[in-house]
């Protein structure tokens, strides 16, 4: 296959599946989900996988989107912050980020909620330096490093991860 061929793409999204014939190969999966599918949540910031701002779960994992070919998703399945609340409700983690102010501009938090939220399920919140740790990759310009830790350590102590 070479950089002319389109590839025909299925892949479940919050949910949902999508079905995308024609797709660039070369096309991430960040691209993907703001371009095509206007699922804007999901920021694109630094693109080189440094940031954390397009962390999205990609099979219950976390990844940095912008690193993801969108052809590599086929068959697979992709929740992004669009897909964290259910039936109106907000998830526990994105509450206790509301809860203990765990942000300041807003545009880390939708990578860094997603973060949270699989660092609890993988079981490492355990104490604050576990979490700074499992965070790391997860940049906040604004430096709401101390709410952000505030806010998984009252979702993983709540034990309101999942549902």
């Amino acid at each position: 296959m070479d950089f002319h061929d389109r590839h025909d793409l299925t892949v479940r999204i919050n949910g949902e599946d999508h079905r995308l014939p024609g797709l660039d190969p070369r096309t991430t999966l960040l691209d993907l989900l703001r371009e095509k599918l206007a699922l804007t949540g999901t920021k694109k910031g630094c693109n080189f996988g440094e940031c954390g701002a397009c962390t999205v779960h990609l099979d219950g994992r976390r990844v940095n989107s912008c690193m993801v070919l969108a052809a590599s998703t086929d068959g697979r399945e992709v929740t992004t912050i669009e897909g964290l609340a259910k039936e109106g409700a907000l998830h526990p983690v994105q509450q206790a980020f509301i809860d203990h102010d765990g942000f300041q501009c807003g545009f880390c938090t939708p990578g860094q909620v997603m973060s949270a939220v699989a660092l609890i399920d993988e079981g490492h919140a355990g104490s604050d330096t576990e979490i700074r740790e499992w965070m790391s990759g997860n940049l906040c310009r604004c430096s709401a490093y101390p709410q952000i830790v505030d806010a998984v350590r009252a979702a993983a102590g709540a034990g309101r991860n999942g549902r």
